[in-house]
């Protein structure tokens, strides 16, 4: 029997699979999907998840295929004023005063490259449905659709991070509640030289109706742009209207190229507990907000940083059992206490408010993260409230 079924391949997933494999836990992994899947999701990580991403050892792989920034502008579309501001206001408060930019498919497959070369310490099978999930006092037997039929998997405890559609959360009967935003987001990958016209490697426009965000993915010059749009629209009309808002959207009149178009609906909800018996939920699967901001993926890593050292703890024999509730109740308390909040904050920000004079007041705080550093620092410092500190008792170490 292995010690920890990690249900979901996403970067969640994964990172829990290699964090546990390195501290010499047995892991095997199930992914409902052929391989990682690749699409137009969070692709930015903030400063702060930087040095536990290193820790795991994966930190120089991914900066190799994406890439360190530290700039950032505000576009206020209806003035076109531009507001810059920079992560060097970090520099002697943190070893890696920039954020990173790739896309969450790419942290994916390096992680597991990196599990990979374990051995035996992991295995990962794709093309694995989960359908059925029972506990009992000795473990969890996890049921999946393979290509060979139907498979039992066995474990000790099962970590779901498989997703807002999570099906080892429903399996373990654990509602969602919260809230769904009434816009559609859509968002899109494209080629096209945004830096040309003056723009930096990531971009928070301000406006009621062309809200969006644009930022760099990779040093192949590829751009995510995500804008919202009246959710009572057709979404099968999505493509149609693209044109329409990169018109207004995009800088200058150059020929664009479309990669990848997604639209999704954006939500507030968490599960009522992130521990089921011997369940864990981790990442979007026990909680999911909207993105701007990013604080959904950063919100899952931190997750994760938690997790797999208690649970590695845990199945070593060196803590008890209650340091997993711990896990539950403080990352749940964090993401509804902070990240949710702050993540509503700015998708009001940027796409949603409509009182003028609302607005006049959030740029005059704006310009402040130009002139002041201080104000500055501050701003970029909040994405380390996200974090929860280890137990005492429990340390990250590799077996």
């Amino acid at each position: 029997m292995d010690e920890v079924l990690v249900v979901g391949a996403g970067p969640v997933g994964m990172v829990n699979a290699l964090g546990l494999a390195r501290a010499g836990v047995k892991v095997t992994v199930l992914e409902a999907e052929p391989q990682i899947v690749n699409s137009p999701r969070a692709m930015v990580y903030h400063w702060s998840v930087l040095e536990e991403v290193n820790r795991l050892g994966i930190l120089q792989d991914c900066l190799a295929l994406g890439f360190s920034k530290q700039d950032y502008a505000y576009l206020i579309f209806e003035s076109r004023e531009q507001i810059r501001f920079s992560l060097d206001v970090l520099e002697g408060h943190t070893p890696y005063p920039f954020n990173m930019h790739l896309g969450q498919h790419k942290l994916a497959e390096v992680a597991l490259a990196h599990l990979q070369a374990l051995g035996d310490r992991a295995q990962v099978h794709w093309n694995a449905e989960v359908i059925d999930l029972v506990q009992d006092a000795d473990g969890v037997t996890v049921t999946a659709e393979t290509p060979e039929g139907r498979r039992d998997f066995r474990a000790d405890w099962v970590v779901g991070a498989d997703g807002g559609r999570s099906a080892v959360r429903q399996l373990a009967g654990q509602d969602f509640p919260g809230k769904t935003w009434p816009e559609r987001f859509v968002a899109t990958n494209l080629r096209y030289d945004f830096e040309k016209h003056g723009y930096a490697r990531a971009n928070l426009q301000v406006d009621p109706v062309h809200g969006a965000i644009i930022a760099k993915i990779d040093n192949s010059n590829l751009w995510r742009c995500t804008y919202a749009e009246d959710a009572a629209l057709p979404e099968e009309g999505v493509r149609d209207r693209l044109p329409e808002h990169y018109a207004a959207l995009l800088p200058g009149h150059d020929p664009w190229e479309l990669e990848m178009c997604a639209p999704y609906r954006m939500h507030e909800r968490a599960a009522e507990s992130f521990r089921i018996g011997r369940v864990l939920l981790a990442g979007d699967a026990a909680h999911v907000c909207n993105p701007t901001g990013g604080l959904g993926l950063t919100s899952g890593l931190f997750d994760s940083f938690l997790l797999y050292p208690v649970l590695a703890a845990v199945a070593r024999g060196e803590a008890r059992e209650d340091v997993l509730d711990y896990y539950a109740a403080e990352r749940r308390r964090t993401f509804l206490e902070i990240a949710s909040p702050q993540a509503s904050e700015n998708k009001r920000l940027i796409y949603s408010e409509t009182d003028p004079d609302r607005r006049r007041q959030d740029v005059e705080k704006l310009r402040r993260l130009a002139e002041d550093p201080d104000v500055a620092r501050e701003r970029a410092l909040f994405t380390k409230r996200l974090q929860t500190p280890l137990p005492d008792g429990v340390s990250v170490r590799e077996a």
